[in-house]
Order: C-alpha cells, then sequence, then structure tokens
C-alpha cells in the first residue's frame, strides 16, 4: 500500500503535512539529519536541481546550509539554525532565508516499526504562508516519495555503527 502525504492549512499561518514511512523512526530521523542522505533525497528530482552542498550541525544552536540548483552559477540555500533536537523522535528549525521564513517542526512517532511523521511549519504572516505554499504540496509530495525509495534502499542497516 502506498503511503500518502497529507497537507493541511490549519490557520493563516500554519500549514501541516503527515506521511507514514516504512521504517523505525531512528533511521527516518537519520535519512533527516545525516548531509549524506539528505543530498539523496531533498530535492524533487522532477526539478532537474540537485543538493549541491548540505551542511548539517545538527544540534541545539547548531546552523545548517543547504543550497540546491542546476550549477553553482544557477543555486538557492536554505539556511537557518536547530531549535530543539531530540534523536529519533523531533527536531525544530529556523529558516531564515528571508524574513518571511518559516519556523519548521518535525516529530517522528514510530508504530509498529513505521513512522509517522508530521511536518509543522509557522510562518510570520498570512502572506508569508501564502507566498510559500505555492507548488509546495506537489513538490513535498515528490520528496516524500523519494525518501520512501531511499528508505527502501537502506533497509534497516542504517546507524548499525
Amino acid at each position: 500500500m502506498e503511503n500518502r502525504t497529507t497537507v493541511e492549512r490549519k490557520s493563516e499561518r500554519e500549514l501541516v503535512l503527515t506521511r507514514t514511512f516504512n521504517g523505525p523512526a531512528r533511521i527516518v530521523f537519520e535519512a533527516w539529519t545525516k548531509p549524506e542522505l539528505l543530498k539523496r533525497w531533498w530535492v524533487p528530482k522532477s526539478s532537474g536541481m540537485s543538493l549541491l552542498s548540505c551542511e548539517a550541525d545538527v544540534r541545539v544552536g547548531g546552523r545548517y546550509r543547504f543550497e540546491l540548483g542546476l550549477d553553482a552559477s544557477k543555486s538557492m540555500a536554505f539556511f537557518g539554525r536547530y531549535l530543539e533536537v531530540i534523536p529519533n523522535s523531533r527536531l525544530v528549525w529556523t529558516n531564515e532565508e528571508s524574513d518571511q521564513g518559516s519556523v519548521t517542526t518535525v516529530t517522528f512517532e514510530e508504530k509498529g516499526g513505521k513512522t509517522l511523521l508530521v511536518l509543522h511549519e509557522l510562518y510570520p504572516s498570512k502572506e508569508a504562508l501564502d507566498s510559500a505554499i505555492a507548488g509546495m504540496p506537489d513538490g513535498m509530495r515528490e520528496t516524500f516519495a523519494q525518501l520512501d525509495e531511499l528508505l527502501d534502499t537502506l533497509g534497516a542497516s542504517v546507524g548499525r555503527s
């Protein structure tokens, strides 16, 4: 059965996406926090772009910077800092690439070897969410499908060091 991504606007400033992934929370969390894994799923393949660089210091106060594009001359960056990091359970970060950036909270809840992921974005204004939401649901569905594929290839071997 295919996992479905749901996208719901909870208020003028809040967007919530949910998806169940076939894999334990530990592996799904690693896919969200390890740059070598993020590079394999984070950018929708249909965009023709790739993650050119990925830096993630995943700890409270740590910073991240993702640069994506067709090539280095035509790239855009997403960056911010981690506000909360609870391994295998919860991530909270800022999106500081503009003054309209959101605060993103992702929770990972394991049930029977699968992980319910809830991504909550809180924007500073209705207008900021209106602007951000254009194309976001389809892009997130595609990236979540790519994450599903990555989890299939990783199996249970990730993180057994």
